[in-house]
C-alpha cells in the first residue's frame, strides 16, 4: 500500500507559490459554507511514521482556515480509567458545521501494542474491527472521515531525522523514540498496511501521502480536504432512515391473548417477602 508514497514525490517552489493561496482560499471558503449548511460534521485524522511532516499539516490547516471553528486534540496512551477505548475519542468529535483535527488517533494504542509485542495477533484484529465498526457509524450518522497517513520510507525517515537534529531549532523534535521507531520501521509498515487494508472502507478510505517534500505533501493534503469538503457540501440532504416497522401480530382464532391468562389476584406475604430479601441480597 506504501509503494507509491516511496517515489519521491515533489513540487517545485514556483508551482507552491502558484498554488497555495489559491488552496487556503478555497478551503477557507468551504469551511464557511460547512459552518453555514451545519449539515454534517467533518472529522481528520491524522497519522502516519515520525518525521513525515504531521505536526506541521496540523499546524498547516489551522493556519489556512479558521481556527475558532476547528477542534484540534492530540492524544497520547491511553489511560488506565477502565473506560472503553473511544471513550476518549467520543468526548472530542465536532458538532455538525465544524471541523476536528484528531493528532493521533484511535489507531495509534493498537499499532503500537501489537508492534511492540503487548498484543497478540488476535487482539490486535479485534481492535482493527472496533476501529472499523465505530467508523462506520459515525459514516452511517453522516459525519465525514477524512483519514490521513503521511508516510517516509526508511532512507527518508532517516535522512529526516539527521537534517532536524543538524538545526539547533529542530533538533528537540527528534528523541530516542523516533530512532527506536527507526529500527522497527519495517515492523511498523507491516502492522500499519494491515490496519489500513482492513479499516479502508468505501465511506472512509485511507489517504497516503508521502512526507519527504514539504510542499508536495502541503498541497496534496490541503487538496484532499478540500475534496472532501466539496463532496459533503454537494451532497443531497439526506432524510433520516424510515423506521422498519415489524410485522404485525395475528390475532387468534379464540380471541383470547397472553395476558388475558395471566393471574392478577397473586401476593406475597410480608414476612415471606422480608425472609426472601435478606436471602437474595446476600
Amino acid at each position: 500500500m506504501f509503494e507509491s508514497a516511496e517515489i519521491g514525490h515533489r513540487v517545485d517552489k514556483k508551482t507552491y507559490k502558484r498554488e497555495e493561496p489559491l488552496l487556503r482560499q478555497a478551503l477557507l471558503g468551504a469551511q464557511y459554507e460547512l459552518l453555514r449548511q451545519a449539515r454534517t460534521a467533518v472529522v481528520v485524522l491524522v497519522n502516519g511514521v515520525p518525521g513525515a511532516g504531521k505536526g506541521e499539516t496540523v499546524n498547516l490547516f489551522n493556519e489556512w482556515m479558521d481556527p475558532r471553528h476547528i477542534r484540534t486534540e492530540a492524544f497520547g496512551p491511553a489511560g488506565r480509567d477502565g473506560r472503553p477505548d473511544m471513550y476518549r475519542f467520543w468526548q472530542v468529535l465536532p458538532p455538525k458545521g465544524h471541523i476536528g483535527i484528531l493528532f493521533g488517533s484511535w489507531y495509534t494504542d493498537p499499532l503500537g501494542d501489537f508492534v511492540t509485542g503487548r498484543d497478540k495477533p488476535d487482539r490486535f484484529h479485534r481492535r482493527l474491527e472496533r476501529i472499523r465498526q465505530f467508523e462506520q457509524m459515525l459514516v452511517a450518522e453522516g459525519v465525514v472521515l477524512v483519514k490521513l497517513w503521511f508516510h517516509l520510507s526508511k532512507k527518508a525517515a532517516k535522512a529526516r531525522y539527521k537534517a532536524l537534529e543538524s538545526d539547533p531549532r529542530t533538533a528537540w523534535r527528534v528523541s530516542t523514540l523516533e530512532w527506536d521507531h527507526l529500527k522497527h520501521h519495517d515492523e511498523w509498515v507491516r502492522a500499519s498496511d494491515e490496519a489500513l487494508r482492513l479499516t479502508g472502507m468505501g465511506g472512509a478510505p485511507w489517504q497516503v501521502i508521502e512526507g519527504s517534500d514539504p510542499d508536495y505533501r502541503a498541497l496534496c493534503a490541503g487538496r484532499l480536504l478540500l475534496d472532501a469538503l466539496g463532496a459533503s457540501l454537494a451532497a443531497p440532504p439526506t432524510a433520516p432512515a424510515a423506521r422498519r416497522a415489524g410485522a404485525p401480530l395475528a390475532p387468534s382464532l379464540d380471541g383470547k391473548g397472553l395476558l388475558d391468562t395471566q393471574d392478577y389476584g397473586r401476593r406475597l406475604g410480608h414476612k415471606r417477602y422480608e425472609d426472601q430479601l435478606e436471602t437474595l441480597q446476600g
